[in-house]
């Protein structure tokens, strides 16, 4: 019977779907990729714009369905793949905590990194998804202390979803290196599936810079 989990990613090399991408790799997905150009501005053609019209990747579809926003789809994934063991299920104690860091990332996390990065003022608290920058930091190392992956000991799907964002982060000096994050880094971006994509996107930009 055939598997009916086939997968097609719409991706920009060296962008936020290069998580997506080694996350495909991590599951040992069935997969095809749509690969456009940013700096030639493919994402957003029209072709593109059809399937997105917020010209941002990644964006998946599976089975007719579009699937966009990072945590959306690294939690579409995990669970379809679920028999890859990557993503606590329902009955698990880890799938609140699970679900938690995966909308943690989304909600608060980029938004205060962002923010940051473009030098816009905090301003209320109680009215920022993430309250203030420091808090939020300090609430992602202090889980990334408490193991070696960000749910303790076992590696999951939220994993590759922030050490990708711990390395582009720190990459661009948002987020500062700390011995806690880096070690988190080196241990997530040294998986095969990590460095395949790395090598993938390279050898993709190289030739689209041609």
């Amino acid at each position: 019977m055939a598997d009916d989990r086939h997968i097609v990613l719409y991706h920009c090399p060296n962008t936020r779907s290069s998580g997506a991408l080694t996350l495909l790799e991590e599951l040992k997905a069935d997969y095809e990729l749509k690969v456009m150009n940013m700096k030639a501005g493919e994402h957003r053609q029209p072709a593109y714009l059809a399937v997105n019209p917020m010209g941002k990747v990644p964006a998946i579809t599976h089975n007719g369905a579009l699937i966009t926003e990072q945590g959306a789809i690294f939690t579409y994934l995990g669970d379809l793949y679920a028999d890859r063991g990557l993503a606590p299920q329902m009955g698990d104690p880890l799938r609140g905590p699970y679900l938690r860091w995966m909308f943690f990332y989304g909600s608060a996390f980029e938004p205060a990194v962002v923010d940051k990065a473009m030098k816009h003022e905090g301003g209320n608290k109680g009215m920022l998804p993430y309250g203030d920058y420091d808090t939020t930091l300090k609430t992602v190392e202090d889980q990334l202390s408490r193991g070696p992956y960000i749910l303790g000991d076992k590696f999951t799907v939220a994993d590759v979803l922030w050490g990708a964002a711990m390395g582009w982060t720190t990459m661009f000096g948002i987020v500062t290196a700390t011995p806690t994050i880096k070690a988190y880094i080196e241990r997530t971006s040294s998986r095969p599936a990590a460095v395949k994509v790395r090598e993938l996107d390279g050898a993709t930009a190289a030739k689209q810079q041609a």
